[in-house]
């Protein structure tokens, strides 16, 4: 028998949707963000041996 009344998990989806898409936003700016301080380390260290030799 089917729900009277209002369907099932619409109510917040939109919110939930939002809220997840800014979550995963974030994580890929840090990935991103880490990559690049990696990438800067990297080749400060790299100049600095070429210094060094």
């Amino acid at each position: 028998m089917a729900k009277k009344g209002q369907p099932k998990n619409t109510k917040n989806k939109a919110k939930h949707s939002k809220l997840m898409q800014q979550k995963k936003n974030k994580l890929k700016a840090e990935k991103i963000l880490r990559k690049e301080r990696l990438k800067a380390i990297v080749k400060k260290s790299q100049e600095e041996q070429s210094k060094n030799e």
